[in-house]
């Protein structure tokens, strides 16, 4: 059975695969309705993806590739916590200097969140972002437990008084005189306000420490990366 050319009108007998007038392809392909474009303001299809540029919109599971600029705060805030958890024992056990243990917590913070998100792209502001919060948890937690003993230790009656002598045989024993010496401050308000203020000064530089090991981190990794 004979049909004519599409491009020409030329007949052509049937299973041919080109026109003998005009050489134009005689085969089609058969398009599904599902396949066609949308028409212009028409609403695309269903399981076509929608993109947006809104970060919350974005599945957790997509967001770093998405976005590898931002931090994810969930991920970075564990990584913190467990940065700052283990300062808080070394400076308990005296392993190392309270700010060298903050210093090594940024550090090992941003060294930690980079190598459990590998699509995110290190930067020194993103180290910092992550060293400043670990810096804030490294202070935090010990502030917390001193309020606690110092709740505890102004309550008076007989808690006071059976922690007092637990704190005094333990200095004894110690034979530390820096323990000794804080000891007496706590007897004394005076004293107690020193230690606040101590406090106080110590969540300020250990923020700032460990904010400045972050961004150095991430820095690093960031010239590494690119290299």
């Amino acid at each position: 059975m004979d049909y004519s050319c599409h491009k020409c009108g030329y007949s052509i007998e049937e299973g041919r695969p080109f026109c003998s007038q005009c050489g134009a392809p005689q085969i089609r392909v058969a398009v599904p309705d599902s396949m066609v474009p949308a028409v212009a303001g028409s609403a695309p299809p269903a399981e076509l993806p929608t993109f947006s540029l809104n970060s919350s919109a974005v599945p957790h599971s997509l967001r770093s590739a998405a976005f590898p600029h931002e931090i994810e705060w969930r991920r970075a805030f564990w990584v913190s916590a467990a940065a700052a958890l283990l300062c808080v024992i070394v400076m308990s056990i005296r392993l190392l200097n309270p700010l060298l243990a903050v210093l090594g917590a940024g550090f090992l913070a941003v060294m930690l969140y980079y190598r459990r998100n590998p699509t995110a792209v290190a930067s020194a502001r993103s180290g910092a972002k992550i060293g400043a919060m670990t810096g804030f948890l490294s202070s935090v937690i010990p502030a917390l437990c001193f309020a606690i003993f110092v709740l505890v230790l102004h309550s008076g009656g007989e808690v006071r008084q059976e922690m007092m002598d637990s704190l005094q045989q333990f200095a004894s024993r110690s034979g530390d005189p820096q323990v000794q010496a804080t000891l007496d401050l706590l007897k004394t308000p005076e004293g107690l306000s020193k230690l606040i203020l101590a406090m106080v000064g110590f969540f300020l530089i250990s923020v700032a420490i460990a904010t400045l090991a972050g961004a150095s981190t991430g820095a690093v990794l960031k010239r590494r990366n690119q290299r």
